[in-house]
């Protein structure tokens, strides 16, 4: 038993060894330190490969939350999100009120607009169809679409957009207009689809269905951010094998821009309302599994508003991205969690010894690179950046929407 355990110590260090030298780790090592690496070590080790890629800078995105429709098909158990037809808060929003929106935001010194909405709605309700026929559309995506070419050529936000599955013709066509797109993976687990399961009505969440998406995305050249949902009732291993699956796309893409790690919280209204929500000690270790799967050149964000007063500890972990802070909007996904302000994120990041530091919607490292922006976005995302890729920090609110009108064609 003795030397049973020794044997297992062993195997842990050297997995804990090899992961914070830059090895990639296969699935079993991975395993290994997900269930058993004592949690200390395991952010050590995270940090240490953090440090080794991103050095002390920790970035944000100010940014706008779009709304575009809350109507969708798919019902998952734990969103308080989507609506339909009649409900409280279904909206379809026109193309005024999104512009209005981008345009008070950019009066606030936002330099990314991003567009959340449900899947596929006017597949199911008359109404979604209706509204699209109505402004010439067939699809919602054709709309988030046209929504995104408004407000880069109105304001000179950067947009991304992040409508659910996309196809490669809707792909194509947000290309022209996003400075990213977004899909969250949440899981590879047809398991989670089964009757009883958060997706069991969710026909946009089989996993096939949205690892084609970002594979399609990454032969189209497009900066891509997806991630996993933690909590929602998955295994560890299913946590390891989706994490894995990102990586294998990203090595063979080179698109994935980043990768988030969303921890599952219970809201009232919810099918899901009375199930646990994931420690902060389970966030931190697969935050740290992720970072150490991913390596030290990945963008690894946490949401900071879903860890409440405790979000500074996710710096621990390995993450060197907050992801998108606004301040015009909520979180429309989660309205209960208020984004830190954004004077408080600087104070905490730099208690933590780190830098702050702004970003575009689209991060240095592929800004850099010609081929994931289309001429009309790179413009406009070029003369919002400074020298090393991140936004401009000589730019007040006033002069963010000068230099959008300026650029606007």
């Amino acid at each position: 038993m003795v030397s049973s355990s020794k044997n297992t110590n062993g195997k842990m260090q050297e997995a804990l060894d090899r992961a914070t030298k830059g090895f990639g780790l296969d699935r079993e090592t991975a395993l290994l330190l997900a269930q058993h690496a004592p949690t200390g070590e395991l952010l050590r080790a995270a940090s240490e490969v953090r440090a080794r890629g991103k050095g002390k800078v920790v970035s944000f995105s100010k940014k706008v939350f779009i709304p575009l429709t809350t109507l969708c098909r798919d019902y998952c158990s734990y969103c308080t999100f989507r609506k339909d037809p009649g409900q409280p808060g279904a909206h379809f929003m026109s193309p005024e009120e999104a512009l209005a929106l981008a345009e008070a935001a950019r009066r606030a010194g936002c330099k990314e607009a991003l567009f959340s909405l449900g899947d596929q709605p006017e597949r199911i309700f008359p109404e979604a169809k209706e509204f699209l026929a109505r402004r010439g559309f067939a699809r919602t995506l054709d709309y988030v679409a046209a929504m995104s070419e408004l407000v880069l050529s109105k304001t000179g936000l950067l947009p991304h957009a992040n409508p659910g599955v996309m196809d490669r013709a809707a792909l194509e066509r947000l290309r022209e207009s996003n400075a990213s797109v977004g899909l969250m993976l949440e899981n590879v687990s047809p398991r989670l689809l089964r009757e009883g399961g958060p997706h069991e009505k969710a026909p946009d969440k089989v996993p096939a269905l949205r690892l084609r998406t970002i594979e399609e995305a990454g032969r189209l050249s497009l900066a891509f951010t997806t991630g996993i949902l933690i909590g929602i009732g998955e295994t560890t291993a299913e946590r390891v094998d989706s994490l894995l699956a990102i990586r294998a796309l990203h090595e063979k893409y080179g698109h994935i821009q980043e990768v988030i790690v969303q921890n599952f919280r219970a809201k009232p209204d919810i099918p899901m309302a009375a199930h646990p929500e994931p420690s902060l000690e389970e966030m931190l270790r697969t935050i740290a599994v992720a970072r150490l799967i991913l390596g030290p050149e990945m963008n690894v964000q946490a949401p900071p508003n879903l860890s409440y007063d405790d979000f500074p500890r996710l710096l621990d972990a390995g993450i060197n991205d907050w992801g998108g802070i606004s301040p015009v909007t909520p979180d429309f996904i989660n309205p209960e969690a208020a984004w830190p302000q954004i004077a408080r994120l600087r104070r905490e990041t730099e208690a933590g010894g780190f830098v702050l530091r702004e970003r575009l919607a689209i991060y240095p490292e592929f800004l850099a690179q010609p081929r994931f922006l289309s001429a009309a976005v790179r413009q406009r995302a070029e003369g919002l950046a400074d020298g090393s890729g991140f936004a401009r920090e000589d730019l007040s609110a006033g002069a963010v929407g000068a230099q959008a009108a300026g650029t606007a064609g």
